[in-house]
């Protein structure tokens, strides 16, 4: 019997990634840059023993059905042929936050599985080691790798796709994002059949596509000079371009509800009273919003005069995946 636990954080894309090259091996189209944030995470403990026959997943307690678990298999199998093992395992992970609701709970979930699976399986993995493991169960989560800011690399294969560390010299810390969570249900359209369905026929897709490496290009250039309009500008001007992607898609569709429109509204009318603040959406309908840290409390107050009851979760720069004893396992 193995053992190994992890805890791995969301991460928000700056610079959106939409759309896969290579559909097994999840090889994206283009390079994309986040933010990793400590106010979501995933904790996850892996089990390999003798003792059982077929996988288990067990989220927040309740076990999974087939369809569920498959996929956690599949994951597994990656890990598995890389340790040489053939035991099966016990999955049991714990989300805070909620799933499916485009608050990136696939980031920070894969990356725990793949933290954990690892450390039982005692695999001596380097950060980009583990972060091209990760890819193969979601994407997103070989960002979630690494604390605050991280470029997934787009590579050409699964030895060069893989995100890296970008250095901020502090940054981060200036920073907060705040989500409006105007729905936390599951979502219509997950991401990948969003994506899929994006790539093979939205008329916007390649226009979009051809303009990511000059936003990555401003981004980066933005955090090395500390220049938060900067970032909050390419930041929206991404987000609102791959969301344009999906209402040309065939058929159309969209991730955006009533109240995601009011509340990106809302971010322009307090943008244009002086406060800087920018806003970013994922597959999914809530709406996160990128402040510098000194403005945090401002904003706070005037998105609760003007949203009332609205869930509000304020959020700071992240740490990395952390491997966990015991003890730590909440």
């Amino acid at each position: 019997m193995f053992s190994g636990k992890a805890r791995a954080y969301t991460n928000i894309a700056l610079i959106k990634y939409w759309g896969k090259e290579n559909q097994e091996l999840i090889i994206p189209m283009n390079n994309s840059l986040s933010l990793t944030l400590d106010a979501f995470y995933t904790e996850t403990h892996v089990t390999f023993s003798e003792e059982i026959t077929e996988d288990q997943f067990y989220l927040d307690n309740q076990l999974q059905d087939s369809k569920a678990t498959l996929k956690v298999s599949r994951f597994l199998n990656v890990i598995r042929d890389k340790a040489d093992c053939s035991l099966q395992a016990i999955v049991k992970s714990k989300n805070f936050v909620p799933t499916a609701a485009g608050l990136a709970s696939s980031a920070s979930g894969l990356a725990a599985l793949a933290g954990a699976a690892s450390a039982a399986l005692d695999l001596t993995l380097s950060s980009e080691e583990l972060s091209r493991l990760a890819r193969r169960g979601s994407g997103s989560a070989c960002r979630s790798v690494y604390g605050g800011f991280a470029e997934w690399q787009k590579g050409d294969s699964d030895e060069s796709s893989y995100a890296v560390n970008i250095p901020s010299y502090g940054f981060e810390d200036d920073l907060s994002m705040i989500f409006v969570v105007v729905n936390d249900a599951q979502k219509d359209v997950s991401s990948r059949d969003g994506m899929q369905r994006t790539v093979e026929t939205s008329a916007f897709y390649d226009g979009w596509l051809q303009t990511v490496p000059t936003d990555l290009a401003k981004a980066k250039q933005a955090i090395v000079e500390k220049d938060f309009t900067a970032l909050g500008e390419v930041t929206e001007a991404s987000a609102l371009k791959m969301h344009g992607t999906t209402l040309a898609a065939t058929p159309p569709f969209t991730y955006w509800s009533a109240e995601s429109m009011k509340v990106m509204n809302l971010v322009r009318q307090i943008r244009s009273r002086g406060l800087p603040c920018y806003f970013t959406m994922d597959a999914g309908p809530n709406v996160k919003i990128l402040v510098e840290r000194k403005n945090e409390e401002t904003l706070l107050r005037a998105l609760k005069e003007q949203l009332g009851n609205q869930q509000l979760v304020v959020a700071h720069a992240g740490p990395a995946i952390e491997i966990l004893t015991e003890e730590e396992v909440k």
